[in-house]
C-alpha cells in the first residue's frame, strides 16, 4: 500500500504563529494572540543545552507561508535574542515565505543613538534579525507623555493631550548628570591649565555649566498628573518628577509606560515614592516586581498585536489601527 500521505499542520488562514521561547509569560501572551486570531500557536521546541547553547527544533511544515514569531524579553536579553534569531534562522531554511517578528519590547533600543566612542547597537541588533531572515518587525512604544519631563518631549505630550483632551504641563531643568553629559575628552577641554603663551599668563578653568532645576510649565494644581513614557527601568527619575508634581499641588500622580522593565530598587522606590500607580503593559515580564510593589498594574496588549497580525497578513493598513483605536481599547 505505500507509505501514508505526509500531512501538513497548515492554518486554514495561510499564515502561521510560533513562540520563540517557553517562558510563562511569552507563552502565555502568544496563547491570547492566536486565540483572538483563531488559529493554533504554532509547534516549536526551544531550549538551553547544558553548555548553555541555545536549540531551536521546529516541529511542523512552513514551506510557502507567512511565520509570526512572538518572542517576549526576559531578564537575559542576550539569551532571548539568541532564541529569536536562530529560530528566525530555522524558518528561513524551511522555506517559510515571510517571516515577521513580533516583539513588544525591542532590546537594545536605548542605544540607538550614537555617544561618546561607543555604537549604534539598536541598528546592529535590526541588522542582525534583517540577516537571519526577519522580513518585518512589529514592536511597540508609546514615547508620549502627558506631563512633560523633558521639553524635548513636548510635541509628542502635546499629541496625547489633544487626543485625550486634557492640560500639558511640561518639566524643564536636569535633577542629574546623564550619560550624554559626561565629558568624554571631545566636548570639553581637559581641568588643566594652560600654561603654553605668555610666561606668567595664566588661563582660568574651564567651570561646568550649572543645570537650572527642576520646574513645572502649566498648572497641575489639584489635578491628576499623568506622565507616560516608553520604558520605565531605573525610577529615580520618575521619583524626582513626582516629588515636583506633587510640590505643586497634583492631586494624583500615575506613570503610564510601555515597556515595565523595573530594575533594581525599582520597586521599593515606587511604593516609598509619592506616586499613585505605574501603569505598565505585558511586553516584559514583571511579576515579581508586582508582588514587591501592589502600585505596579498591567495593562494586556495582545488585543492590540492581534490586530497587527491581521492587518499586516491582509494588507490592510495600520496606520488606520492607531488613528481609530477607541479609548476603551
Amino acid at each position: 500500500l505505500g507509505p501514508p500521505p505526509l500531512i501538513m499542520n497548515v492554518a486554514k488562514s495561510g499564515y502561521r504563529v510560533f513562540s520563540a521561547n517557553s517562558t510563562p509569560a511569552c507563552t502565555e501572551l502568544s496563547k491570547k494572540i492566536t486565540e483572538r486570531l483563531g488559529v493554533e500557536l504554532g509547534k516549536s521546541v526551544v531550549y538551553q543545552e547544558s553548555n548553555r547553547e541555545t536549540r531551536v527544533e521546529i516541529k511542523e511544515s512552513v514551506r510557502g507561508q507567512t511565520i509570526f514569531i512572538i518572542q517576549t524579553i526576559p531578564r537575559d536579553v542576550n539569551t532571548a535574542i539568541m532564541e529569536l534569531l536562530i529560530m528566525a534562522y530555522a524558518l528561513k531554511t524551511s522555506c517559510a515565505k515571510n517571516i515577521i517578528g513580533v516583539i513588544p519590547y525591542f532590546p537594545y533600543s536605548k542605544q540607538c543613538k550614537m555617544r561618546k566612542r561607543g555604537s549604534i547597537v539598536c541598528k546592529l541588533l535590526a541588522s542582525m534579525l534583517a540577516k537571519a531572515g526577519l522580513t518585518h518587525l512589529i514592536t511597540m512604544d508609546l514615547n508620549a507623555i502627558i506631563v512633560a519631563k523633558s521639553p524635548s518631549a513636548a510635541k509628542r505630550a502635546q499629541s496625547y493631550a489633544e487626543r485625550l483632551r486634557l492640560g500639558l504641563a511640561v518639566m524643564h531643568g536636569e535633577a542629574q548628570c546623564s550619560e550624554s553629559d559626561m565629558a568624554d575628552g571631545r566636548h570639553s577641554p581637559p581641568c588643566v591649565r594652560n600654561t603654553i603663551g605668555h610666561p606668567g599668563l595664566e588661563l582660568p578653568l574651564m567651570m561646568a555649566k550649572e543645570k537650572p532645576p527642576i520646574t513645572v510649565v502649566g498648572d497641575v494644581g489639584g489635578r491628576i498628573a499623568i506622565i507616560v513614557d516608553d520604558i520605565i527601568d531605573d525610577v529615580e527619575d520618575f521619583v524626582a518628577a513626582a516629588e515636583i508634581l506633587k510640590e505643586r499641588g497634583a492631586y494624583k500622580i500615575y506613570i503610564m509606560a510601555t515597556h515595565g522593565l523595573l530594575s533594581a530598587d525599582a520597586p521599593r522606590l515606587i511604593e516609598e515614592s509619592a506616586i499613585d500607580e505605574v501603569v505598565v503593559t505585558n511586553t516584559v515580564p514583571h511579576e515579581v516586581q508586582k508582588l514587591q510593589c501592589p502600585k505596579i498594574k498591567t495593562v494586556d496588549v495582545s488585543m492590540i498585536l492581534a490586530e497587527a497580525i491581521r492587518r499586516i497578513h491582509n494588507g490592510e493598513s495600520m496606520a488606520y489601527l492607531f488613528r481609530n483605536i477607541t479609548v476603551d481599547d
